[in-house]
């Protein structure tokens, strides 16, 4: 009798041990499986991140590159309206400082050397009111044969320097004036200055 309960109790403890065994081996495979499944998901979510990091950077440093490029143009653009504005201003005054009265004494006549008032009707010459009050004398002595013809000298309170040439019904007009002569300077120059300015700014 004590021999069948001693193997009774010897095969408890063996079935007990074996299912303990069987039931620790399936807790640490799971718990191995779980833990690994926490580390894929862990290397996804980071590379995500990494990722996203990556893009944002790229996106900042490009935006930044953007950024800086358009103030560089801004600032080029800027900078070369204040130039054309200086040169402006440079050959609106040295174009009127020109346009002295040794040169509309000069410059006059000879305009008018070609003209015939039977083909070409007559002619007002425009003179600022400045410059008329001066020249008068002279241009009524040195155009007297050409005043006879039909040309008047007429002042124009708009003209800061040079003169106009206009037919009296209004066919024609040639403007000689300083700031018209000025603009023509610019008109060239501006185009040249802005081309100056692309080469440099592209260090060449």
């Amino acid at each position: 009798m004590d021999i069948q309960v001693q193997e009774l109790i010897d095969k408890i403890k063996k079935d007990g041990i074996e299912s303990a065994a069987e039931e620790a081996a399936k807790k640490r495979q799971e718990a191995e499986a779980e833990a690994k499944r926490i580390v894929e998901t862990a290397k996804k979510e980071a590379a995500k991140v990494t990722e996203k990091a990556k893009q944002d950077a790229e996106r900042s440093e490009k935006a930044g590159v953007a950024a800086l490029e358009q103030a560089a143009r801004n600032l080029l653009l800027v900078f070369r309206d204040e130039v054309q504005a200086l040169l402006d201003k440079i050959v609106s005054e040295q174009v009127k400082a020109a346009y002295g009265d040794e040169l509309l004494k000069k410059v006059i006549p000879e305009a008018l050397s070609a003209w015939n008032p039977k083909e070409q009707g007559s002619l007002d010459v425009l003179l600022g009111e400045d410059s008329l009050t001066k020249l008068s004398a002279f241009f009524k002595t040195k155009l007297a044969a050409t005043l006879k013809k039909g040309l008047e000298l007429k002042p124009d309170a708009g003209l800061s320097g040079g003169f106009r040439i206009a037919a009296k019904d209004g066919s024609a007009y040639y403007d000689f004036s300083a700031d018209s002569v000025a603009e023509m300077f610019c008109a060239y120059l501006n185009p040249r200055l802005a081309e100056i300015l692309r080469e440099s700014a592209k260090g060449e």
